[in-house]
């Protein structure tokens, strides 16, 4: 690998960092849920940094051409990435459904509530009224 091409892969994941970094302080991903895209830059950045270790792992793995052991690097990371994420999109729906059938459940109940007081308040009219035709 050029140094050219190191020094702009170098600034590109920098850049990716930066990203990451801002995602985070503004809240808008947890960090949990980041660990792995940070994982996938510290992989690209001891790739870039020490490009005789893809050719050695591309060599272990029987791959021709190292850039061919990259993509499936890439490829293999690009598949955990997805499949932690659908994880975390099932356990989001199923706390969601918890939540809405709970709202219903509480909804229900405020119904029941509110028909049982209005029941009472007629009736205490109705006795407050016969009350009063019998004191006249």
């Amino acid at each position: 690998m050029s140094r050219p091409l190191q020094v702009f892969i170098l600034l590109a994941i920098v850049l990716y960092f930066i990203i990451l970094s801002s995602f985070i302080r503004r809240k808008q991903l947890n960090l949990k849920y980041m660990l792995l895209w940070i994982v996938s830059g510290v992989v690209m950045t001891v790739f870039t940094l020490f490009p005789r270790l893809l050719s050695l792992i591309s060599e272990l793995l029987g791959f021709a051409v190292p850039v061919n052991a990259l993509f499936a690097i890439a490829l293999f990371c690009t598949l955990i990435i997805l499949m932690s994420l659908t994880a975390i999109l099932s356990h989001q729906n199923a706390c969601l459904l918890r939540l809405v059938q709970e709202n219903a459940l509480l909804e229900q109940r405020i119904r029941k509530l509110e028909a049982r007081a209005e029941k009472t308040a007629a009736d205490e009219g109705e006795a407050g009224q016969t009350t009063d035709e019998e004191g006249e």
